[in-house]
């Protein structure tokens, strides 16, 4: 596309931007841009790398090591093709962080050099940083954009700076010297915030920076795979692009399209000139141009759960100690250490394992939320080498080591033997019966091994009746911080207000459903809260309340399923439902 045209429009072929448009679109809160790309085009300077060479070589010798400009470049050029590929690998995650100037310069442009010469020029990483991105490219105003900036001045439109760049510093010198840094309300580079586009939060920080929130603004870039995806990544009203040399060459397929594609930046100010303020506007660019009709409400008529959202210990499945299977584990724990060169017996390891538990028990305590804080899971490293580590036989650094080795494994070995589980009476027929309606189920517990979770499942013919699954091990938090309920309603794309989560654990379970939006929240007897102390708990906090309270899974089905119960909150209570209660 070499003329500007708008993409996807309602009767399926293209659009000029110029083109008269009756149909009034909703103006943007802000207007947010690239910098390379939309604000200025760039063009190569290949003297750079010999130049930033010199002052590398400088900065050496001032430390008495003394290396060539000529050599230095070629290190430097070979920690740029090995920066420009890692760039294109962030392009593919779902939310990319960013580089600091010390690992750039330690793990890239210097990571060949001798420990002494790279740790002097990582000392002067933020420097070399600024004068790299400087001296690489010479920066040049594209045609169009102080018409684009003076018209969204005119419309009471301000306007951003949403930039993946290794030296923000540098880029924030480049538009001083053009004179137009009070045109822009805000700047944000990838290396000052921490994340890079494609990573939405960037775009959500930037918008949230100018009173409003992504889905209010417009966002303008060059590339398909950072900027375009980001946007869509985003929400935001409408992505368009202004090509650049880098327009039609993504590092792989994208499948995401913007909504107007011009040659500069002027280009989109007939879009922007044609939008209404929101108390008279119609739908957005973005929707019209896809042709999506605006939403005009959520349907009451169904009353079937959005999503089945399961703890597993204490709902699907009850548990008892193992003690056969813990023993045999200590035994080849035991002889895994042993073959290493750390002679142990089957006592000490089950010696160790059993202080480790408890250390395990007072590390989860520790680390438990403070004010709605995040609450770490911890990993099996930190189990095994930390906590149980300490009190085996042997050199502590050594069996550390060992223990750092197989953390994974062990942990693995571990989950499926310290406990025989079994299957609670009606969570297969649950489990059917919501597949068969079309409801996803998904998984959301606290484990130390999500692997071992899915074994088990598979063993008992239950895993291909799951949907999604959030296990605290893997997501990195457990409850009741509220991420895996967040994780696994964004899987199953289901609307939170209309799920359903079930818990054993009313101080857990249902604090971490709430904070995730679920609506309706059901705690089951029989798990691992005896009675008496579900029953103190719910008493003694309104805040762990679950809507429901059951003696069974077999009395969650006609709860879930049922057509005419309702999940709302003024529905009548059951007789085993807590809604209502003082």
């Amino acid at each position: 596309m070499t003329t500007a045209e708008t993409l996807l429009t309602p009767s399926g072929g293209t659009a000029a931007a110029g083109d008269d448009d009756s149909t009034p679109t909703l103006r943007p809160d802000a207007l947010l841009l690239d910098f390379g790309g939309v604000v200025f085009s760039t063009r190569k300077r290949p003297e750079a790398g010999l130049e930033v060479a010199r002052i590398a070589a400088e900065l050496l010798a001032q430390a008495g090591h003394h290396r060539s400009p000529d050599e230095l470049a070629s290190v430097f050029a070979g920690g740029g093709v090995a920066l420009r590929d890692w760039k294109n690998s962030q392009s593919r995650l779902l939310e990319p962080i960013e580089l600091d100037h010390r690992t750039i310069w330690r793990d890239f442009y210097a990571s060949p050099l001798p420990a002494a010469e790279r740790e002097v020029l990582v000392g002067h990483a933020g420097e070399l940083q600024r004068e790299l991105t400087t001296r690489s490219s010479e920066h040049t105003l594209r045609t169009g954009l102080v018409e684009l900036l003076d018209t969204a001045a005119e419309l009471g439109v301000p306007v951003g700076i949403v930039s993946n760049a290794h030296s923000g510093r540098a880029h924030r010198a480049i538009l001083d010297q053009t004179g137009l840094t009070g045109r822009f309300a805000v700047q944000l580079y990838s290396d000052e915030v921490g994340i890079r586009k494609p990573h939405p939060g960037i775009i959500d920080l930037a918008a949230r920076a100018l009173g409003t929130s992504a889905r209010r603004c417009w966002y303008v870039g060059d590339t398909l795979d950072r900027d375009v995806v980001a946007g869509r990544r985003a929400g935001v009203a409408a992505v368009m692009v202004t090509r650049s040399h880098h327009t039609d060459t993504p590092p792989f397929p994208v499948t995401e399209r913007a909504d107007l594609v011009v040659d500069e930046p002027g280009g989109i100010v007939p879009a922007l000139r044609r939008t209404v303020r929101s108390s008279s506007a119609g739908p957005t660019l973005a929707e019209a141009a896809a042709g999506r009709p605006v939403p005009s409400g959520v349907s009451e008529s169904d009353r079937l759960p959005s999503a089945l959202l399961l703890d597993h210990g204490g709902v699907i499945s009850t548990s008892e100690p193992d003690e056969l299977g813990l023993a045999a584990f200590t035994a080849r724990l035991a002889e895994g250490l042993s073959a290493a060169g750390h002679a142990t017996t089957a006592d000490q390891a089950a010696s160790g394992l059993a202080s480790g538990r408890i250390r395990h028990k007072e590390w989860k305590a520790a680390h438990e939320s403070v004010n709605g804080g995040p609450v770490p899971e911890i990993d099996p490293v930190t189990f095994w080498a930390e906590l149980v580590g300490p009190e085996l036989p042997g050199d502590p650094d050594t069996v550390a080591a060992w223990l750092h080795a197989e953390a994974h494994r062990l942990m693995y070995d571990y989950s499926r033997v310290k406990s025989a589980r079994t299957p609670r009476p009606g969570i297969v027929e649950l489990l059917r019966t919501a597949g068969e309606l079309g409801i996803p189920v998904g998984i959301v517990s606290n484990t130390v091994s999500g692997r071992g979770i899915r074994s088990l499942l598979e063993d008992q013919g239950l895993l291909d009746l799951i949907a999604a699954h959030a296990y605290s091990d893997e997501v990195g938090r457990r409850k009741p911080d509220p991420l895996g309920v967040r994780t696994v309603l964004t899987a199953v794309d289901a609307d939170p207000r209309r799920a359903w989560f079930v818990g054993d654990k009313p101080h857990r379970d249902v604090p971490a459903a709430r904070a995730g939006g679920v609506g309706t929240v059901v705690i089951v007897r029989g798990g691992a809260t005896g009675d008496d102390e579900l029953e103190a708990a719910i008493a003694s906090d309104p805040t762990l309340r679950p809507d429901h309270l059951l003696d069974s899974i077999e009395d969650l089905l006609p709860l879930v399923f049922a057509p005419t119960v309702s999940s709302q909150p003024d529905s009548q209570p059951t007789a085993t439902s807590t809604k209502g209660r003082s």
